[in-house]
């Protein structure tokens, strides 16, 4: 993912997706939804890399989806501009 400065990683969400940054999206591991975020804007393009980088989606994997969504929305072709 390119990164501008002038443009924030969080106007590339929908509303939902913006909800409760500081909560923990991964419960098993107590990782934070800004935290997966920011593993995604740093070049995690996959739930693999993610896993790697943040510990999310090693437990039960009840995340997984929404760390999918995630990865779909801030990696998408038309927001790389």
């Amino acid at each position: 993912m390119k990164n501008n400065p002038d443009i924030n990683p969080l106007d590339k969400l929908p509303a939902v997706l913006k909800k409760d940054l500081r909560r923990d999206l991964c419960t098993c591991n107590q990782v934070l939804k800004i935290d997966i975020i920011s593993a995604i804007v740093g070049g995690a393009k996959s739930v693999e890399e993610v896993k790697r980088e943040t510990y999310a989606t090693m437990g039960s994997g009840c995340c997984k989806q929404q760390v999918e969504r995630l990865i779909e929305c801030l990696c998408s072709p038309e927001t790389e501009k």
